[in-house]
């Protein structure tokens, strides 16, 4: 299976990037990871807009067959133990792509919504994108120890 995390906006924080290349790293042993940038549009005219031109960007990103999971805030929330268990079934349904998709400062259009498979909250409480990134990069090593009966810390 190939993870792919479609995110808008850059890593600003020099130590929010050494935490996603230490995660990068980490999970490579486990499957093939790739992170894409989308450029976040300038919200000053039209936020509405500028959500709508992201949205085209993530869009040409996924492909048809693949398992789209986007983050937001009052969706499922997941132990660490069942985000394994999803990846897991996923896996075994066949999918090779596996996508998570991290919005702005806007958030994420309807359009991404609705072509999300499945809809992820990493909590009730609001982070910037750029820590939502390695929040999840984390569950994700977290959930492929789980998935490979390897210890990780709790």
């Amino acid at each position: 299976m190939n993870i792919y995390v479609i995110a808008v906006g850059k890593i600003r924080e020099k130590y929010i990037e050494e935490g996603i290349k230490e995660f990068t790293k980490r999970i490579k042993p486990f499957c093939p990871l790739k992170i894409i940038e989308i450029e976040a549009e300038s919200i000053k005219n039209n936020e509405l807009k500028a959500l709508e031109c992201e949205a085209d960007k993530i869009l040409s990103q996924i492909n048809d067959s693949a398992y789209a999971i986007t983050l937001e805030i009052e969706k499922n929330q997941l132990s660490s133990t069942e985000l394994a268990e999803k990846i897991s079934n996923i896996n075994a349904e066949g999918i090779n792509q596996l996508i998570f998709i991290i919005g702005g400062a806007t958030g994420l259009s309807q359009r991404v919504k609705k072509r999300a498979n499945y809809s992820l909250s990493l909590s009730k409480m609001t982070f910037p994108h750029q820590l939502a990134r390695l929040i999840l990069l984390e569950q994700l090593y977290r959930a492929f120890k789980i998935i490979n009966n390897e210890p990780y810390h709790k």
